[in-house]
């Protein structure tokens, strides 16, 4: 009979335990019908997927691959088995990746995350913060939270906020330096930047006379691939930063951040959506947390 779960789940334990061993001892099987278990496995993938030598044992990419792959569908066949034997109530449970922005994360996520799982305590959760765009699929985020236009149609969003850019600078720089009266006069200012955008050396303005959108060539000594590094040097009165309005608000109420050329802002608003595979079917953990993330934040 094909048991292939079963194998799944040999393999599993050895990539994790990193010893067949072990893996017997918690499975209660020799250590020889391990080694024969993960041999037929990897005959019937004709490929390799663990590397043995007397003193370790590692996993190869496509061992790496299929171990990812396997937890997966063992957490699915639990998760199917918890549903039918509890009458078809779905409890939330099990690891669940979500990405998302620096900015947004420090601002937005990581303050209701404390609620989050106090409501679902059987979630696990895995936060990685980048403001790089990942690969939802190749990265293995169950959620990731993104500002923009969405590119891959193969994914479903759900819309969490909107969100306006402002120039920013702090009043101790302003005091030195002047306050820019219109965006040609950005040429003597330091401007702060981010290093991972293509359009980084320039900023998008709107002429408020004729309404024309343009964009204006901005130079400086300083630039950074996160939004709170941006934030925290324009409040160190290192120079301007253009950036989104909900990370610098607090700061800007409290005097410590003043908004520069708001006449010639283009308003161009950024839709900030909760992005994930779309399937028909979502899991428990996946559905809960983007509820939550829109009745809280939404």
């Amino acid at each position: 009979m094909d048991n292939r779960a079963g194998e799944m789940d040999v393999f599993v334990q050895v990539a994790t335990l990193k010893s067949f061993s072990a893996a017997g001892r918690k499975l209660r099987l020799s250590p020889s019908a391990v080694s024969k278990l993960i041999t037929r496995l990897e005959e019937r993938l004709s490929t390799r997927l663990l590397v043995r030598t007397t003193r370790s044992l590692q996993l190869t990419p496509e061992g790496e691959i299929y171990l990812d792959k396997a937890r997966t569908i063992l957490a699915d066949i639990q998760e199917a088995e918890r549903i039918v034997a509890s009458g078809g109530a779905t409890i939330p449970r099990g690891l669940l990746r979500v990405s998302a922005s620096v900015a947004f994360g420090v601002r937005c996520l990581v303050p209701i995350i404390p609620d989050f799982l106090k409501r679902y305590p059987e979630i696990e959760l895995d936060i990685s913060l980048t403001d790089s765009v990942i690969d939802i699929v190749g990265e293995r985020a169950d959620v990731a939270i993104r500002a923009g236009a969405l590119r891959d149609s193969s994914l479903k969003a759900r819309k969490l906020m909107d969100s306006r850019r402002v120039i920013v600078a702090s009043p101790s720089y302003l005091s030195q330096h002047g306050l820019p009266a219109t965006p040609d006069a950005l040429d003597d200012h330091n401007c702060l930047t981010f290093n991972f955008r293509p359009t980084a050396e320039g900023w998008p303005f709107r002429d408020p006379q004729s309404g024309t959108h343009f964009v204006k060539t901005v130079q400086g000594n300083l630039q950074a691939n996160n939004g709170p590094t941006v934030r925290s040097l324009c409040i160190a009165g290192m120079g301007l930063a253009r950036i989104g309005q909900f990370h610098v608000q607090p700061d800007i109420d409290a005097g410590r951040l003043v908004t520069v050329l708001e006449d010639f802002n283009p308003e161009d608003i950024e839709h900030v959506h909760a992005v994930y595979a779309g399937h028909e079917h979502l899991a428990a953990r996946i559905r809960a947390f983007i509820d939550f993330l829109v009745n809280r934040i939404g």
